[in-house]
């Protein structure tokens, strides 16, 4: 089984086979190639992240700078915004739906280490070398989901659709729809309702207007 294929199967691989050490040089030196473009340099940037991303929906933008992992495990939806240093260590995949928005410094992460000191050093592989080795769970995340400033969101978890997350959250375990949680680590605060709709807070609302159904 190539390591790729232990990373899906949620088993524990080697993160310096060569192969997997290629599709991350690859995918680190097409983020410096990003992170070098100016933001109005639009057609450069789409075809870094063309290049970069496993699937980027229609009408995404990423502020920059960036730093994914491997790139190919990650699926973007329609719509997404991203702003400054949003890091995803898709060793794992990471799938985001529509409409999201990540504010600045979003963190998510797939891989997960071994707990005691001599195992996260090295473990015997089936060949019967010794190896540094990890494993890696997947993240989802819904759609229409907004992420305050410095959200990690870690290994393993599930975020439904509709959900606020709220700034320097660590995210360890699932949160239902229509959430807004926060905290470290992170915990629902309580279901969004119609409640919190702005036009319920005219002070802010001023003369804009709420757009009914």
């Amino acid at each position: 089984m190539r390591e790729e294929e232990k990373i899906k199967a949620g088993i524990l691989f080697n993160p310096g086979d060569p192969e997997l050490k290629a599709m991350k040089l690859r995918a680190h030196n097409l983020n410096m190639d990003y992170n070098q473009t100016y933001e109005d340099e639009t057609e450069k940037r789409a075809a870094i992240l063309a290049e970069l991303i496993g699937e980027l929906g229609e009408g995404s933008f990423i502020q920059g700078p960036i730093a994914f992992h491997y790139g190919k495990h990650t699926r973007i939806g329609r719509n997404f915004f991203g702003n400054f240093n949003l890091t995803i260590q898709d060793d794992a995949e990471v799938w985001i739906g529509d409409y999201c928005s990540f504010g600045p410094n979003a963190t998510i992460v797939t891989p997960i280490h071994p707990m005691l000191p001599d195992e996260r050093l090295e473990l015997r592989t089936a060949e019967g070398d010794k190896k540094r080795l990890c494993y890696a769970k997947p993240v989802r995340i819904g759609s229409s989901c907004w992420f305050g400033a410095s959200v990690t969101v870690c290994s393993g978890v599930t975020i439904g659709d509709n959900c606020v997350i709220g700034a320097g959250s660590v995210v360890t375990r699932d949160i239902p729809p229509d959430s807004f949680a926060a905290g470290v680590p992170c915990r629902v605060i309580r279901k969004l309702t119609e409640a919190d709709s702005m036009k319920y807070k005219p002070e802010i609302l001023a003369d804009n207007q709420v757009i009914e159904g």
